[in-house]
């Protein structure tokens, strides 16, 4: 007798073990997804977990009150064409409510085609738009090696995409932090953890304004 009552209070407590995960599970699942699909900047390329500045929108959405649910699909090295190539998955998977979309500074390193990379953000913004999802471009410059006209045409395609497709622009995602070598981790190129809250402050006053639609 003693052998049954444990029995059965080990599978009332594992019924309510599951229960809660499927009410968390649920939960979760109702929230409304933010996706960011960027490059190693957004993927925290050199950081620890926790620290790059989509790990710290997270959390200031929770603390200023918005209920969404931060999905990160940026990967390390991707470019304009990789990241229109993966917007309608991850529109399909993930149906988000925003997406911010920072691409770009790999085609410029590499001396890509500029033109193509300004017709790849069109088309991720068309796909994004098309959805019901709300878009975000967030721009980038180049270092001056580059020679100017280079670095003028990178810098003003932004510009040109979120005007043409009318979507919100953060202008430049290094505001206050590119000219100096100190925020930069050796490569020059990937802000330092200590950069990130800025990085954050400069997507944040562009994208909160866009979220109390879904708050």
């Amino acid at each position: 007798m003693q052998r049954f009552t444990r029995l059965r209070q080990f599978l009332i407590a594992a019924l309510v073990a599951i229960a809660s995960l499927s009410c968390a599970g649920v939960h979760a699942a109702e929230l409304p997804v933010l996706l960011v699909v960027g490059d190693s900047i957004s993927a925290g390329y050199g950081l620890s977990a926790g620290e790059s500045w989509v790990d710290l929108l997270a959390a200031k959405l929770k603390a200023s009150g918005f209920r969404y649910q931060v999905i990160n699909a940026s990967i390390s090295g991707d470019t304009t064409a990789g990241g229109r190539a993966r917007t309608p998955v991850l529109l399909k998977q993930h149906r988000p409510a925003v997406v911010v979309v920072e691409l770009g500074g790999n085609d410029g390193l590499r001396g890509g085609n500029l033109r193509s990379a300004k017709d790849n953000l069109v088309a991720m913004v068309g796909s994004i738009s098309k959805s019901g999802a709300q878009a975000v471009i967030v721009g980038m410059r180049l270092p001056p090696n580059y020679g100017p006209a280079y670095t003028r045409e990178f810098e003003a395609l932004y510009g040109e995409v979120a005007k043409s497709t009318g979507t919100p622009l953060v202008p430049f995602l290094f505001a206050g932090i590119g000219e100096s070598d100190e925020w930069f981790q050796p490569d020059r190129i990937h802000p330092t953890a200590a950069a990130q809250p800025r990085l954050l402050d400069n997507v944040w006053s562009v994208l909160s304004p866009l979220l109390g639609k879904t708050r």
